[in-house]
């Protein structure tokens, strides 16, 4: 991620997502036994799927979840090199941010979408609207942005996370950014469920202005 520098211990800034320690507890929730034998994320693939990304940009993409349903032509990028090595590993095409902007980004040509899944809650809003406008330039003109957040319970259940997002923050920042709300809704449980269940999110589908100007 790119942005801001925000202050001076890190915190807002993303730096509490870098480095091996982190890559490592991402592998380690993803792969739990439980989560594999119930087959958790079927939900939560089905719905990257019907919201017809078309060829994506998954902007912090860490280890690659989301990055393994989003089709054989999207590509993840992360701060995280030690996350980004997880995604080779499993056959992704990802790049750590200055591996995006000093040697991918000329080469890629335009995406159709942004995805930014729980990004937002790890930085200050304007480090999150920083991240936002340095990628906007690689979607085309009328794609689509994805910005999904942790509910209450998903919230709490991270140390890392340094403010709560709901669709109204994500519209405010929308709407400095010069991009619209096409959607927002609660997944896969209606809005009050987010404050028992930690896996709730709020999912904001955003849209590029016809006539954006790269």
């Amino acid at each position: 991620m790119t942005g801001s520098e925000g202050g001076s211990d890190g915190r807002g800034t993303g730096h509490e997502t870098a480095g091996a320690e982190y890559a490592e507890r991402l592998r380690r929730l993803e792969t739990a036994r439980w989560k594999r034998v119930l087959d958790v994320q079927r939900p939560y693939r089905w719905n990257l799927r019907r919201l017809g990304l078309g060829r994506c940009l998954d902007v912090g993409c860490g280890i690659g979840r989301n990055l393994l349903n989003l089709g054989p032509d999207a590509v993840g990028v992360d701060h995280n090199a030690d996350s980004i090595a997880l995604c080779r590993e499993r056959g992704l095409t990802a790049f750590t941010t200055e591996e995006f902007y000093g040697e991918a980004a000329g080469d890629l040509g335009l995406f159709d979408s942004m995805l930014l899944a729980h990004v937002f809650e790890h930085v200050d809003a304007d480090v999150a609207e920083g991240i936002v406008r340095d990628y906007l330039p690689h979607v085309r003109a009328g794609g689509t942005v994805v910005v999904i957040t942790p509910q209450e319970v998903g919230f709490r259940s991270d140390a890392t996370h340094v403010r709560f997002v709901d669709h109204a923050e994500v519209a405010r920042q929308a709407a400095r950014l010069g991009l619209s709300v096409e959607r927002s809704y609660s997944f896969p449980f209606p809005r009050p469920v987010g404050k028992v269940f930690t896996y709730n999110e709020f999912v904001t589908v955003l849209r590029i202005p016809d006539d954006r100007e790269r």
